[in-house]
């Protein structure tokens, strides 16, 4: 099986002057998850790999990045799935962490549980070694006077929740297996405390070897009524093709319930789709050392793996 790996940082709408960064950022992360598939490595550690590297990005509503609760707080969701025996793990509204993702692939691998939540996910990372960073740490300037803005009493926050980027990775290897992983900051001042789609099994990600596995991005809420990652496998597994799969199930979202949203697909034949209902998804993905990245609809653009990285090494990715 030739491996493939396929990244998000958010459907929404992505401002002028953050395209080249969020451009930059996504295709940095599919080639770090491509180099461990490369290497033999499992979907899972690239999945993690790739999504780490997003968490790390200021770019991206996850992580180092994150927007901000109503008390101006970072609270942040993650999970990560392997396909090969379903196990899964994940956390919500942790603090305090870099990488919320490690600590979900922790829950997974640690723990009998699949989730766990603020307190107890804090007294498991310290359990587990995990450093503790500065809250202040992972709030950028752009995050806390998007905070400042909702404050205000004309403030309209449904409108600033459109230029979000959750993040994410689906992956397969070259044994076949899949997995998914994806992580966020959530809705900028929700409540303290609100978990949205990312966390949850089947809506945020889902991956499963007998089908292929997905990543979803969007209007959580929305996410979690129809459950959008599981319906995405479900009609994979009535013979849609990824792409088909995708955009039948984010219809069905949108008229449904009035919500709009992104995936990231790749089935168990190693086929990939990055289908959006929002106005822009940044995404990239890497099959057969060629990389494909876009932030529009119909935008694709290509390089080799080897021209991509001399470019990362340079800094001239556009």
């Amino acid at each position: 099986m030739k491996p493939v790996i396929v990244v998000h940082g958010g459907a929404g709408r992505i401002f002028k002057e953050r395209e080249e960064g969020c451009r930059a950022g996504v295709v940095r992360a599919a080639l770090r998850g491509y180099r461990v598939l490369r290497q033999g490595g499992a979907a899972v550690d690239a999945v993690e790999e790739a999504v780490r590297s997003m968490e790390d990005d200021p770019h991206f509503n996850a992580g180092c990045g994150s927007v901000l609760n109503e008390k101006g707080e970072v609270e942040m969701d993650a999970i990560i799935m392997d396909g090969k025996n379903l196990d899964s793990g994940a956390v919500s509204a942790v603090k305090c962490i870099a990488n919320p993702v490690k600590l979900a692939r922790l829950v997974m691998e640690k723990t009998k549980h699949m989730l766990l939540t603020d307190h107890g996910a804090h007294l498991f990372a310290q359990t587990m070694g995990i450093p503790e960073v500065p809250g202040e740490k992972l709030i950028t300037e752009r995050s806390r006077e998007r905070w400042k803005k909702n404050l205000e009493p004309d403030s309209n926050p449904e409108e600033f929740q459109k230029d979000l980027g959750t993040v994410g990775a689906v992956a397969i290897d070259s044994e076949g297996n899949v997995a998914c992983a994806t992580s966020t900051g959530g809705l900028s001042n929700k409540l303290i405390g609100r978990v949205g789609d990312t966390a949850c099994i089947g809506s945020g990600g889902y991956a499963d070897n007998h089908s292929g596995a997905a990543s979803t991005t969007g209007h959580g809420e929305s996410i979690m009524k129809v459950v959008l990652a599981r319906l995405i496998l479900y009609h994979m597994e009535q013979g849609m093709s990824p792409e088909i799969a995708a955009d039948t199930a984010l219809d069905y979202m949108k008229t449904r319930v009035g919500g709009l949203g992104g995936v990231i697909v790749v089935n168990k034949a190693g086929e990939w789709a990055a289908r959006f209902s929002t106005k822009q998804m940044s995404w990239a993905t890497v099959e057969d050392d060629n990389l494909h990245y876009g932030i529009y609809a119909g935008e694709k653009h290509t390089k080799s793996v080897d021209e991509a990285l001399a470019s990362e090494r340079e800094g001239l990715l556009e």
